[in-house]
């Protein structure tokens, strides 16, 4: 299989670079680095998902889940300074660079650390909602082991929030996350990019 950015040692060279971008009203300094989604900007996704997601109203932990270099964790958790939000990422380079841009921007009210999806997430953690860009890359089966792994991890009134493309398996997703939840809803669709959110 060729390398790609749910690896968990990139072997791309590095070659470290930092831009500015405003999410959620906050202006970010970010540093990314080859080997981890996106190296240039905020991809489109992302930023849908920052836009659209809402907090539950139910008391709970908040996941980003694959957060690359951190602009989902970081901007919900500078918008939410009373909430703890915890992010992780299979890809190590990406684990260092979010905690090094949590420093940059001043966020201090996030957890970031190494996880295969949601394998390190302990039990004993009540989860109000979980938000994901899934690494589609990675291949079906990988992402479905995600979703069943979200639905498995939520606390009861919970919220999944994935952001996906058309073309790249929004449906089937629906589709799939439709047999375990008990609410499915599509709340955004933008430029071929599909917001779903889906309540335990």
């Amino acid at each position: 299989m060729s390398e790609h950015y749910y690896s968990k040692k990139p072997q791309t060279e590095s070659k470290p670079r930092q831009w500015k971008f405003t999410l959620l009203g906050h202006t970010f300094l970010f540093e990314t680095d080859s080997g981890v989604f996106s190296k240039s900007e905020v991809d489109f996704g992302s930023r849908v998902l920052i836009e659209t997601f809402q907090l539950p109203e139910i008391e709970g932990a908040i996941l980003d889940v694959g957060c690359g270099y951190g602009p989902i964790g970081l901007s919900i958790a500078k918008q939410n300074p009373d909430r703890t939000i915890y992010m992780m990422d299979i890809n190590e380079r990406a684990v260092a660079l979010a905690n090094k841009n949590a420093q940059i921007n001043g966020v201090q009210n996030v957890r970031i650390f190494e996880s295969d999806g949601l394998a390190a997430v302990g039990e004993e953690l009540p989860i109000a909602a979980i938000l994901t860009n899934p690494p589609i890359r990675a291949g079906k089966d990988t992402v479905f082991k995600f979703y069943d792994g979200a639905f498995e991890k939520l606390t009861v009134g919970g919220e999944l929030w994935v952001v996906i493309q058309k073309k790249q398996g929004a449906p089937s997703t629906v589709n799939h996350l439709e047999e375990k939840f008990a609410e499915v809803e599509i709340v955004e669709k933008k430029k071929g990019y599909w917001i779903i959110r889906a309540k335990k």
